[in-house]
């Protein structure tokens, strides 16, 4: 058994009007993704796959991408990217999965997964904002709402793994630290539940050189784009 991670995988097989093979490091990605994951990862072997997962706006729109995914080996757990318009209540998700028979399909949202005693933890995250557009007092309207928001689901999320006596591994799409900037709000929630390993994506193209990779303060962030590991999950575990 072994635990991989792998971000924005952009399959477009149910709206092939969105082809991301047009930019520069995308050729042929849903091909090479396909290769590289069946030489890779064995039905024992769980990936997460941290978000933007498919172009589809719907649940309907988006199941020829859940099916390529579902039928790959090992078992992978999802989290919410900021292009998965397609995300919905952790029940109709669920209930969708069910219902088509994706049974490798499993959903991280206010949750954790046990692997082998650390926890698997995280959630979408969203943009760097100034830490005190939320203070109290403060009123808190757009991005910091949302921010508000997912710091509390990173904290639900890391708490059920801290209930279970579980090391945490946190897993989000957006980077807390992005070149000089700083999601205090989030990085808050890292050092609270004492995380070491940070994986994100979300990042593409001439912006991975101005990501954070490696340790800062005690944590150790890693990038995990499709783009920037040439589609090939990377082993964690």
């Amino acid at each position: 058994m072994a635990l991989f991670v792998l971000g924005d995988t952009h399959l477009s097989f149910g709206v092939p009007n969105k082809p991301m093979d047009i930019f520069e490091g995308w050729e042929n990605y849903q091909a090479l993704l396909e290769e590289n994951w069946r030489r890779t990862i064995a039905p024992e072997d769980t990936i997460v796959l941290a978000g933007d997962l498919s172009w589809g706006m719907t649940l309907q729109e988006a199941k020829a991408d859940f099916a390529f995914l579902d039928a790959l080996p090992g078992t992978k757990i999802i989290l919410k990217g900021n292009h998965d318009y397609w995300w919905n209540s952790m029940k109709k998700m669920t209930d969708f999965f069910t219902e088509n028979g994706f049974s490798t399909l499993h959903i991280l949202h206010n949750n954790c997964y046990a692997y082998e005693g650390y926890g698997i933890c995280g959630t979408r995250g969203w943009v760097n904002i100034p830490p005190e557009a939320g203070m109290p007092g403060e009123p808190i309207q757009g991005d910091a709402k949302v921010l508000a928001r997912e710091q509390q689901r990173l904290k639900v999320s890391l708490q059920a793994a801290a209930s279970q006596g579980l090391k945490p591994i946190a897993f989000l799409h957006y980077p807390p630290i992005f070149w000089n900037s700083r999601n205090e709000l989030m990085l808050s929630v890292l050092h609270e539940f004492g995380v070491e390993h940070c994986y994100y994506g979300h990042l593409h193209g001439r912006s991975h050189a101005r990501a954070m990779k490696g340790w800062e303060d005690g944590i150790c962030y890693h990038l995990i784009s499709g783009d920037y590991l040439q589609f090939m999950p990377e082993k964690i575990l």
